[in-house]
């Protein structure tokens, strides 16, 4: 088997929005991202510390989806390496020369993973003017940067692997009894993660997360949703969770997109750094606090793309993490056995 890509962290989300000046209006106007690039159908936005072209890219289109995620590998190298690596894996890989792919990214390779989604490696970006003291500038939810991706995948095991494979490392996880495999997070920056796993129908994008400096950023957004009658865009929380120990809030963007606006997780770059273990069943482990997890987090989540734009079929997942009745989704009693290591 070839070498995989060396990835160094989660680097973009490109989405499919239906109406850009909407979208625009929530991710800007109320999130606080920084427009970097804007054209008639294009948005390239990044957060205040990011000195990247940008970490989340807009694009209008019919209908709404993950059109790719994107890390950056270490090297130029690593672009050819992620070429024949998924070659080797006998999955579709298309190579995208600088230009003719998302502004401000070099040469690339975009490729459908094992597990369905479409993923694009790239190294050379270009650089953006420092906005970490431009305070001024600052609104919203103070976006700082983008944190991880979230996806649905029907074979939590098989995501693992994939993952494990190309270098990542595992933070925390959700197990059944049996040590059944329902969650895990994954990292390569030295945070939590940098991708995680949400058992269901898959291939779909669950949420992208932004992470913001502090938690009363995200109490602050919670409040200016409902200041000016949106509340409904807030789909979960605030909150703090039991994985990550993060403080957070979800939302759904016009077309139901959904967000985390994410902070305070911790530091996992020891090299013997232990996975957390939580059990299905501890009510904590989605909220410390034992608050509801509701039907829409667990059930909705957005289609994704091939290489061609059109959307991938689902498959259908085997276990269900809401269906296990616990207090936290509302949905039995507490188990109080509690965590599993």
């Amino acid at each position: 088997m070839s070498t995989p890509p060396d990835v160094v962290r989660s680097a973009y989300a490109q989405l499919v929005v239906t109406d850009l000046p909407k979208s625009r209006w929530f991710w800007v106007d109320m999130l606080g991202f920084h427009v970097q690039y804007e054209d008639a159908s294009l948005l390239c936005l990044r957060g205040t510390d990011e000195l990247t072209h940008h970490s989340l890219v807009l694009r209008r289109g019919e209908t709404a989806a993950l059109d790719h995620i994107a890390y950056r590998v270490r090297s130029r190298e690593d672009v050819d390496r992620a070429a024949q690596y998924f070659t080797d894996l006998g999955r579709p890989v298309r190579r995208v020369p600088k230009g003719a792919g998302t502004p401000g990214v070099g040469d690339a390779v975009r490729v459908i993973d094992p597990l369905g989604f479409p993923v694009e490696f790239f190294h050379d970006i270009e650089r953006a003017e420092r906005l970490i003291q431009r305070y001024d500038l600052r609104r919203g939810a103070e976006i700082a940067r983008l944190d991880h991706f979230n996806i649905c995948t029907p074979d939590i095991p098989a995501a693992y692997a994939h993952y494990e494979a190309l270098g990542f490392g595992c933070s925390e996880t959700i197990e059944g009894d049996e040590h059944e495999l329902y969650a895990a997070w994954m990292y390569r920056k030295q945070t939590v993660h940098d991708v995680a796993f949400t058992g269901g129908a898959g291939p779909r994008l669950h949420h992208v997360g932004v992470a913001t400096h502090e938690s009363h950023h995200v109490l602050r957004t919670a409040d200016i949703f409902g200041s000016l009658r949106k509340e409904h865009h807030i789909e979960r929380g605030p909150g703090r969770h039991g994985v990550s120990n993060a403080f957070y809030v979800y939302l759904r963007d016009p077309d139901g997109h959904r967000v985390e606006i994410y902070t305070s997780d911790y530091y996992t770059g020891d090299p013997d750094h232990e996975t957390y273990r939580w059990n299905v069943r501890d009510d904590r482990r989605r909220d410390f606090w034992g608050n509801a997890v509701i039907e829409s987090w667990y059930k909705e989540a957005s289609p994704v793309l091939d290489l061609d734009g059109r959307l991938q079929p689902v498959a259908e997942s085997l276990l269900d993490e809401s269906a296990v009745q616990v207090g936290a989704d509302g949905l039995g009693i507490v188990d109080p056995a509690g965590q599993d290591g």
